[in-house]
C-alpha cells in the first residue's frame, strides 16, 4: 500500500512544468520561508510582553523540533534503516539527496510537524499555517521522490506528539501561558 501510494504522487513528476517547480520548491525551499515567519511571528508582537511570549513560544517550537528531529528521529534511524524510494524501486527523482540516509522515519516531517504543533497551541490561527506548510513540505518530500507516504505519515505523528508533550511540560513548569 506505501509503495502503491507513493507511485500515484511520485508518478506525477515530470508530467506538468509547474508542478515539478511546486514540488522542487516545497520539499527544499519552503523550509526557510518557514523558519523566517516564525522569527517575524516573534517581531510582530505589539507589546514588549507579547514580544517576550512569542519568543518563549518560538524557543519551545524550535526545542521541539530539535527534540523530535535529532532525538526520537535519529533514534529510530539507529535501529530501523529503511532504504530511500529512489534506491530501492525506479522513481522520479527531482532532487539530489543523499542516497545513505535513510528513509524512515522522515526528518523534515518530523521537525515541521513539532514546530507546527507548538505554534498551533500557542496560537490556532497562525498555527493551522503552520501545520499546512508542514504538511505541503512533507507531501512534496514524496511527489519529488525521497520518501514514502509512511515516512511522513511517521514522522508528522513522532512530530506531533513531541510537540505536544514539550507544550505541556512548559506549562506545566510554567514557561507558557
Amino acid at each position: 500500500m506505501d509503495y502503491w501510494l507513493f507511485q500515484q504522487i511520485n508518478g506525477l513528476a515530470k508530467q506538468w512544468a509547474w508542478l515539478d517547480w511546486l514540488g522542487i520548491f516545497l520539499a527544499s525551499y519552503c523550509q526557510y520561508l518557514v523558519v523566517g515567519a516564525l522569527l517575524l511571528f516573534v517581531l510582530a508582537g505589539k507589546t514588549k510582553k507579547e514580544e517576550v511570549s512569542r519568543a518563549w513560544m518560538v524557543a519551545l517550537a524550535f526545542l521541539a523540533a530539535l527534540v523530535a528531529r535529532y532525538g526520537v528521529a535519529s533514534l529510530i534511524y539507529y535501529f530501523f534503516t529503511r532504504l530511500r524510494p529512489f534506491v530501492a524501486h525506479a522513481t522520479t527523482q527531482l532532487i539530489f539527496y543523499d542516497a545513505a540516509k535513510p528513509s524512515f522515519p522522515s526528518g523534515h516531517a518530523t521537525f515541521f510537524f513539532a514546530l507546527a504543533v507548538v505554534v498551533f497551541l500557542y496560537n490556532k490561527k497562525i498555527g493551522g499555517w503552520f501545520l499546512a506548510a508542514a504538511l505541503l513540505i512533507s507531501l512534496a518530500r514524496v511527489y519529488v521522490g525521497v520518501h514514502y507516504p509512511a515516512d511522513i505519515l511517521a514522522g508528522a505523528l513522532i512530530g506531533i506528539f513531541t510537540g505536544w508533550v514539550v507544550w505541556a511540560v512548559a506549562r506545566k513548569v510554567k514557561l507558557v501561558n
